[in-house]
């Protein structure tokens, strides 16, 4: 089976590159790549979920001809979620599992909704905060330059969502936080849970917001737990 994976604001598939070490030889990790970053780079980034949403569900049409979970950490839990229905929508067959990671449930708002719209020195203050860019590159004009049209469009697609109003998923939703991310709550994790008639729990984990790269080990056994069990694979 599959373990679709779906990066966070500013970061690329490159995020997920240890992951595949981590699952047996019966899962395949595919982490995917939205436009604007890495060998995408020159291409515009998407500012909407919609859209970006509908590309990637036409890129996966070809990747569907086996089980697949999927899993999202901050905007890629939201893109997840709305890739999940989008394929709901079309009649496409629709994961086992999805782990919803570093983000409040879809009708919780960011703390931040205007964020995307700062001052470039205001939009980088507020980038420290999350500890997720290296100092080095916040300190280098060059390479925020760079990287500021990719940042403030990632962080739009979060800011300007809004979901509709559809049934819940019928599949496991495992939603998963850092105990110190001041971004995410324990009632915002809990009320995923609203998403999903399926079996549902929420996980916690040591770090800040993004405790996926600081603790892989514990965080990529929880995914692995969530999505042999979901395939009926043994451990």
């Amino acid at each position: 089976m599959r373990l679709l994976c779906l990066p966070y604001a500013g970061g690329a598939a490159s995020a997920y590159r240890a992951w595949p070490d981590a699952f047996g030889a019966e899962v395949e990790v595919c982490a995917l790549q939205p436009p604007g970053r890495e060998m995408r780079l020159r291409e515009r980034p998407f500012d909407r979920v919609e859209p970006l949403v509908a590309a990637a569900v036409d890129a996966l049409e070809a990747e569907l001809d086996r089980p697949y979970a999927v899993f999202g950490h901050s905007m890629g839990a939201l893109v997840g979620f709305e890739l999940i229905r989008e394929l709901r929508r079309r009649g496409r067959p629709l994961p086992l599992a999805f782990a919803a990671s570093g983000r409040n449930a879809p009708h919780l708002p960011p703390r931040d909704r205007l964020m995307h719209t700062l001052p470039d020195d205001e939009f980088i203050a507020k980038l420290r905060r999350f500890e997720g860019t290296p100092e080095e590159v916040l300190d280098n004009r060059e390479l925020m330059e760079l990287f500021l049209p990719l940042l403030r469009a990632d962080f739009a697609v979060n800011e300007a969502y809004a979901p509709r109003d559809e049934p819940p998923l019928g599949l496991p939703l495992l939603a998963m936080g850092g105990v110190a991310d001041e971004e995410v709550s324990e009632e915002g994790l809990e009320a995923w849970g609203r998403y999903t008639t399926g079996p549902f729990s929420v996980r916690f984990f040591p770090g800040g917001h993004f405790f996926l790269n600081t603790l892989p080990g514990p965080v990529t056994r929880a995914v692995r737990e969530m999505v042999r069990g979901a395939a009926g694979l043994p451990g």
